[in-house]
């Protein structure tokens, strides 16, 4: 039952609603000036103490860091079968546009979608702790594969069951740009062709520096940007485009729903920005510390999984060649690098998690950490 079925038929209750802040006082969990409202967004979930709309988050979401398997591809659709459909937790609309803003930052967008959805009912604390349930399991076990895997087996003569690994791992990854491909219009298609090409050209020509891929990448998703923002302007446009509103189209105003949200997230505008301004600083901190200099194996780790969690866009196998440039050979040997790839691939949860192996294989447990924070941290 969804109310937009049925619309022209049902009294407009929108402005039946007024705003709801942290002044508002709550009886009995529920906010007195809201709890007979006619709005169909009303529940009565909204309006219960922060402890235990946490509570809530912690049981729908808790296993899903066990069952989530198949990478960001597939993770959307189980987050939205379990959230959307199952537990009706947030409707189909908001999770689309919370699933698009995450494809347009950088970092998994399996994980933003955890921590962005999870925070529609807990607010920060909801969905950081949605995000530490989400990333513990595959982090336990790729840190124990770092730490033990090689002790048990010789890295240069692994056994047999282990070489089927990294050919695994390729295929995994064809598969999931293979379906990023099939979505593209003509437009993308061609600017994806083109971008290969250039990946191709930088990690196979003795003449380009290995490491060039964290320049080359940003300018290609920008220089792809631009283009397709030009062809949008052009009478017979090449790319597939959805009407957008326009300037004329007079300022959107809120409705009861998105006030409730925000009642619920927490967050003021002051919150992003001194967020924004604290990745930013430590980013440049970090590279300008290491630019100088700066001997420190764990500042060392930190950067490079920082830079690379500051640039990723597009989901988790895109870090693969990124951080291949940056650690083979000087910490581990290419095949060690596909093996913990392949097992990577083969968990639950969030692909990122292979930073814990990466760092965990050059130094221990502390290494596993680092990385881990300096790749999801973004």
């Amino acid at each position: 039952n969804d109310s937009r079925d049925f619309e022209g038929f049902l009294p407009d209750t929108s402005k039946t609603m007024e705003l709801v802040d942290e002044e508002t006082p709550l009886v009995k969990g529920k906010n007195p000036r809201i709890e007979n409202d006619d709005d169909a967004s009303n529940d009565s979930r909204d309006f219960e103490p922060l402890i235990d709309r946490v509570k809530d988050v912690i049981r729908v979401y808790w296993f899903l860091g066990l069952i989530a398997f198949g990478g960001p591809t597939a993770h959307v659709g189980i987050f939205q079968d379990h959230l959307v459909r199952v537990h009706q937790w947030l409707k189909e609309d908001l999770f689309l546009e919370l699933f698009a803003l995450a494809q347009g930052l950088p970092g998994p967008s399996s994980s933003q979608l955890i921590i962005s959805t999870a925070a529609t009912h807990g607010g920060v604390l909801g969905g950081s702790i949605a995000f530490l349930m989400w990333n513990l399991p595959g982090f336990v076990v790729l840190t124990a594969a770092s730490l033990f895997l090689y002790d048990i087996i010789d890295p240069s003569n692994p056994p047999i069951w282990l070489l089927g690994v990294p050919p695994a791992a390729v295929a995994l990854i064809f598969k999931a740009f293979y379906g990023f491909a099939l979505k593209l219009d003509t437009l993308g298609a061609a600017l994806a062709m083109g971008t290969s090409a250039v990946s191709v050209l930088i990690n196979h020509d003795e003449n380009i520096p290995s490491n060039s891929s964290q320049f080359v990448y940003p300018v290609l998703l920008f220089g792809g940007g631009l283009l397709t923002f030009l062809d949008t302007y052009r009478s017979k446009p090449i790319g597939t485009y959805s009407k957008l509103p326009g300037l004329d189209d007079g300022p959107v105003e809120q409705t009861a729903f998105d006030r409730k949200l925000g009642y619920k997230i927490g967050m003021e505008i002051h919150h992003g920005i001194f967020m924004f301004l604290f990745w930013l600083v430590l980013l440049v901190g970090s590279i300008t510390l290491i630019g100088r200099g700066y001997d420190n194996k764990y500042l060392e780790i930190f950067e490079i999984f920082y830079r690379t969690g500051s640039l990723v866009f597009g989901g988790g196998v895109v870090i693969v060649p990124m951080l291949q440039n940056e650690v083979v050979p000087k910490w581990m040997t290419e095949d060690q690098f596909f093996q913990g790839l392949g097992l990577a691939q083969s968990l639950p949860g969030p692909f990122f998690n292979f930073a814990s192996f990466l760092g965990g294989t050059y130094a221990g447990l502390p290494g596993a950490i680092v990385a881990n924070l300096g790749l999801m941290g973004p």
